[in-house]
């Protein structure tokens, strides 16, 4: 089976040992990604963003995306979110689960971690 890693040069990617996305067995892998902003919602954009990156890097988009993993430390920060999350995965949604748990800083408000299915690809 062929691996491929990428790398989208964050800070803690070096400090901590990961790379932000893994291409494996016919699948997606993107770390846990946080954002830059003063809220959740500017956060959650800003991580898409950087989502929408390595996908698009790996072949891949939001479209292919089949589970996704919401991390908050305050769960109520989570719904001014939907409407965010609801255009970005629009007509596709993926199976989806959130999480209320501490974060590596706390200035972080939301973190996302997204497994898509690579267009084309065969199971090995």
């Amino acid at each position: 089976m062929t691996i491929k890693r990428i790398s989208s040069g964050g800070a803690f990617e070096t400090k901590v040992g990961y790379c932000r996305a893994v291409v494996a067995g016919g699948f997606v892998h993107v770390a846990g990604t946080v954002g830059e902003g003063e809220n959740a919602v500017e956060q959650c954009r800003s991580a898409l963003t950087i989502i929408e990156t390595a996908l698009a890097e790996a072949g891949a988009s939001f479209a292919d995306v089949v589970r996704v993993t919401y991390m908050l430390p305050d769960r109520h920060e989570f719904e001014p979110c939907w409407p965010i999350l609801a255009e970005t995965f629009g007509a596709n949604p993926p199976a989806a689960t959130m999480i209320e748990c501490g974060l590596i800083d706390p200035k972080y408000r939301i973190e996302i971690e997204v497994t898509a299915y690579l267009p084309g690809a065969t199971a090995q």
